[in-house]
């Protein structure tokens, strides 16, 4: 039997500027855990999966929330793997992500890698409404496939609007699923770690770094906005992990 299941998390900041989280709605294998933030003056949530998943067949959603002037940190325990369902009359399972950061917020969304079984498919939809002076760090990594077998199906979007107006919107695919070419020279060149690190910061409309690239496979992309993209391909999930890493770090120093 699928599952239906939302997770809901409300940061707000009060007048004596403190953190809370007025909203923290675990549901079903969405379990949401208020842990210790290294950064000061920020709260942090970790999506514990309390059941395996995202199966063939579920809807499982997660809506964050930073209100005006809130800094939240939002990253999981452990990787989340697309399995197949009970049988082919199960179809796709589906996974939505939506944030929201108000004016003068912060919004960190740093989950763990997405791992795509051998025999799943997924379809995986982010997006990101934000205001003029919100402040994302949004971090993806799909790995394809687990250990010595052949990935399963994913399909990811993910849409970012800032002050209303469209900032990026793209869609990938890749598996038995996808069209011909998802692993060719042109777009995965037999890597099977993909990722993207996405970094709205308001001081980029002074200065933004150069887009270029970052190693032989890893390229920052300037976007038409305070907003840069990071986009990378590995061997493995370490390996993409480390890019993505250094990147956050550089970008971080060039915000100031």
């Amino acid at each position: 039997m699928s599952v239906r299941a939302t997770a809901r998390i409300t940061a707000v900041r009060d007048s004596r500027g403190a953190m809370s989280l007025p909203v923290l709605e675990s549901e079903g294998p969405l379990a949401l855990r208020r842990t210790r933030s290294v950064a000061p003056g920020s709260v942090r949530v970790t999506v514990v999966g309390a059941m395996s998943g995202p199966l063939g067949g579920d809807r499982l959603a997660i809506e964050a929330r930073a209100e005006p002037g809130a800094r939240l940190t939002v990253d999981s325990a452990a990787a989340t793997v697309a399995l197949p369902g009970p049988g082919p009359e199960s179809g796709p399972a589906h996974y939505e992500v939506r944030l929201m950061a108000g004016e003068g917020a912060a919004l960190d969304w740093l989950p763990e890698q997405l791992i795509s079984a051998h025999g799943s498919e997924l379809v995986m939809r982010t997006t990101a409404e934000l205001a003029s002076t919100a402040r994302l760090v949004l971090r993806e990594e799909q790995i394809l496939g687990r250990h010595g077998e052949s990935p399963g199906t994913l399909l990811s979007r993910l849409t970012v609007r800032r002050a209303g107006r469209p900032l990026l919107d793209q869609q990938v695919a890749y598996g038995p699923g996808a069209p011909g070419g998802w692993d060719g020279p042109a777009v995965l060149g037999g890597h099977r770690a993909v990722g993207q690190l996405l970094v709205v910061e308001p001081s980029f409309d002074d200065k933004a770094p150069e887009s270029g690239l970052l190693g032989p496979t890893a390229v920052l992309t300037r976007l038409a906005g305070p907003a840069v993209l990071v986009t990378a391909v590995a061997a493995d999930a370490r390996e993409l992990r480390a890019v993505l890493d250094r990147a956050h770090e550089e970008l971080t120093a060039a915000a100031g």
